[in-house]
Order: structure tokens, then C-alpha cells, then sequence
């Protein structure tokens, strides 16, 4: 703290300065069509490139709503028995895709050495609440069934996702935790999650503009979500934690999100849980998507598989 400011990570307050001063409407005042390809058109600026990697492929996973695109990131082309990453991207339910996340899910691909399965579920406002938690829980059912699409044998199952798909990544592992799948889910990893319908955390108030995610976005995307409170698909944080995986939780000390996800650390440790907590302080919502923007947001990727491995490892020991 300087002054009373929060402390601001040098690349981060150039992106931030660049950010605000583009003309032009933001994406939450315009239809989700259109902003759609405003986040698509930021992946093509602002993220790193795709890079090299054995294995980009396209898979259609069964859904009960229809089929459910999903692709596959390996950075090998054959693999043995072993655990896989089911990945749900963020963007409010709205204006993530597959494409948007690419670079992020071929690095974690590369950094973990495990496949990572990104899944393309249905979006709001065409299809509100539950229909991304109902994808996601069914093509990660899928998954753990190891079907032979795949080409390998699946052992168990790592869930991550940031944001909107933190919460679906901590709704999966519970829907499994209560009704299991063939396979486990060894370990989650929400990044920056959404647990919560409350408006009232300090930290949105303290970054509501001019951090990337403002308060108007996470109204667009409410209003568009149409989440109903007392569901554990849209407010977790109010459900019990208790036996849920292991958990690798990462928080923004600039995010307006920041303080849910540290409610959620303490819910999983008073539940008896193994958690491990990282903080990405002086860095915004969303930096997993911009680190060509924001260089430094390298290190903590590294910093956040790195203790992945670790806690795979400490996990597989134990079994």
C-alpha cells in the first residue's frame, strides 16, 4: 500500500491505462453477439500466442441438451493411463469460448503435462441458468467415463476454470462429490471465482471501475445468466464444502471478485478441506487471458501449475 492505494504491478497499470482510455462502447452496451467478438477481437491483442503443441483437437461430447463441443490440448501426441484437466472458461456465462481461452489451455497443457479438455458450453442469454452447469457437469461425466474419443484411459480428474467457470468448476466437483463419476476429481482449481449472489463485498466496491471488470459487467452478465438465489449452481459459497477434492483456489488482489474467493478459501478450510490459496497481488480479473499484455502474468501461471504438480503428486502418493 502507498498512500492508501492498493499496490499496482507496473504492466498491469500500462494495460489498465490503455484499457480505459479505447473509445468506443464497452462490451456490456452492446447485445452478446457483438460482444462476443469484442472479447474474441482482445484475445488476438492482448493474449500470447497459441504456440507449439502435439496435440488441437476437436471432440463432440453428448449432452442433454444437444452436443457439446469441447477441445483437446496435449503436448503429446500419445498418452498412457492418467489423470486430465476439464477446463470451463469464464466470460460471465456470455462472452467466453473456446477460442478465447486457446492460449491458456495450451499452456496449462504444456506446463502440466497432462491433456486439458476445454469445454464449449451453452451461453446466456440464449440459454440462462442451469444450462452452463449442465453441460459442464455432463461432458465432464463424459469425460470420466473414458470414452474412446479420447485415446486414452482416464484415471481421474483435475476441474479448473476462472471466474464464471470457477463457478463451474467448484459446481462440477460438487455435483460429482454427491453423485460420483466413474473416475474421481483428484484436485480443482478455481481461478478468481464467481461463489456468490451478494453485492455487498468490500472489493466491489473498491474496483468496480477501471479494472477490467467493472460492476456494469457483472450486471450485463447477471441480467443475461438470470441466476436464482438458493441454488448451489449459482451461489455455492452458501453450500456445504465439506469433502469436496483438494483444492488450489487463486485470487486477484485488484479484483472486484477478490473477496468471495477468499470467503470461499475459509468455507473449504472450516469444511475441512485441503486448500491452498494464491494471491496474484497487483493484477486484475481475467490476467490469465492477457499475457502478452500483461507480461508478469506468466509467473503466476507457472506459480499456479507448479503447485498443481505438487499437489497432484501428494495426491496420487496418497491413493
Amino acid at each position: 500500500m502507498t498512500n492508501g492505494a492498493p499496490f499496482v504491478r507496473p504492466d498491469v497499470a500500462l494495460f489498465l491505462q490503455f484499457l480505459n482510455a479505447v473509445p468506443g462502447p464497452r462490451f456490456w452496451e452492446v447485445p452478446a453477439e457483438d460482444a462476443r467478438k469484442m472479447t474474441a477481437a482482445m484475445r488476438d491483442v492482448a493474449d500470447a500466442p497459441v504456440g507449439e503443441l502435439a496435440v488441437i483437437r476437436d471432440i463432440i461430447i453428448p449432452g442433454p441438451a444437444g452436443d457439446i463441443p469441447a477441445r483437446v490440448y496435449d503436448c503429446r501426441s500419445t498418452r498412457d493411463a492418467g489423470p486430465v484437466m476439464v477446463f470451463y472458461h469464464g466470460g460471465g456465462f456470455v462472452i467466453g469460448n473456446i477460442y478465447t481461452y486457446e492460449p491458456h489451455c495450451a499452456e496449462v497443457a504444456r506446463l502440466l503435462d497432462l491433456p486439458v479438455i476445454s469445454i464449449d458450453y451453452r451461453l446466456a442469454p440464449e440459454h440462462v441458468f442451469p444450462a452452463a452447469a449442465v453441460d459442464c457437469e455432463a461432458a465432464t461425466r463424459w469425460i470420466a467415463s473414458s470414452p474412446a474419443e479420447l485415446g486414452y484411459s482416464v484415471t481421474g480428474l483435475i476441474t479448473s476454470g476462472d471466474s464464471a467457470g470457477g463457478n463451474l468448476t467448484i459446481v462440477t466437483s460438487m455435483a460429482l462429490r454427491d453423485d460420483p463419476a466413474d473416475v474421481p476429481i483428484l484436485l480443482q482449481h478455481p481461478i478468481y471465482p464467481f461463489v456468490s449472489l451478494d453485492s455487498d463485498w468490500p472489493s466491489i466496491s473498491e474496483f468496480q471501475t477501471g479494472h477490467l471488470l467493472t460492476a456494469d459487467a457483472m450486471a450485463y452478465f447477471g441480467k443475461a445468466y438470470a441466476s436464482p438465489r438458493g441454488d448451489y449452481r449459482a451461489e455455492p459459497l452458501n453450500f456445504d464444502q465439506s469433502n469436496m477434492p483438494p483444492s488450489l483456489v487463486t485470487t486477484a488482489s485488484l479484483d472486484p471478485l477478490r473477496d468471495q474467493g477468499l470467503a470461499y478459501v475459509e468455507k473449504l478450510k472450516n469444511a475441512g478441506v485441503r486448500v491452498e490459496h494464491i494471491s496474484a497481488e497487483g493484477t486484475i480479473h481475467g490476467h490469465i487471458n492477457i499475457r502478452q499484455a500483461i507480461p508478469s502474468t506468466q509467473r503466476d501461471i507457472e506459480t499456479y501449475i507448479s503447485t498443481l504438480k505438487t499437489m497432484l503428486a501428494e495426491v496420487m502418493a496418497d491413493a
